[in-house]
C-alpha cells in the first residue's frame, strides 16, 4: 500500500454491510477514516476536507444518476442541488 495521503485514502477500504453486519454510513466512514489514519505512516495530509469530500462525491453522484435513470432534474432535487450547480459537478467528474 502506498503511503501518501491521497492514496491511503483512495486505498483504504470498508465493508457498508454483510449477511450480520449492517453500519451507518456515518460508522462506515468513521471506521475508513480511522484505518486511513492508521496507515498513513507519519505522513500528515493536507487539504483533508476537500480530499474527502471528492473521493466521496463523484460515486455519490453517480449513484444518483444511476438511481434516476440519468434524470438531471429529480437527481439535482435527490441531492438537494440546483441543476446547475449538478451539471457543474457533472462535468467536473466527466459524467456528462
Amino acid at each position: 500500500m502506498s503511503t501518501t495521503p491521497l492514496a491511503v485514502l483512495a486505498e483504504t477500504t470498508f465493508q457498508v454491510s454483510n449477511e450480520t453486519d449492517h453500519r451507518t454510513l456515518r460508522e462506515c466512514i468513521a471506521t475508513a477514516m480511522a484505518d486511513y489514519f492508521h496507515h498513513l505512516d507519519g505522513h500528515e495530509p493536507e487539504n483533508l476536507y476537500n480530499m474527502v469530500l471528492q473521493e466521496m462525491e463523484e460515486p455519490l453522484l453517480k449513484a444518483v444518476l444511476d438511481h434516476t435513470r440519468s434524470n438531471q432534474s429529480r437527481a439535482a432535487i435527490m441531492l438537494g442541488l440546483n441543476r446547475g450547480t449538478l451539471r457543474k459537478k457533472m462535468k467536473q467528474y466527466d459524467l456528462d
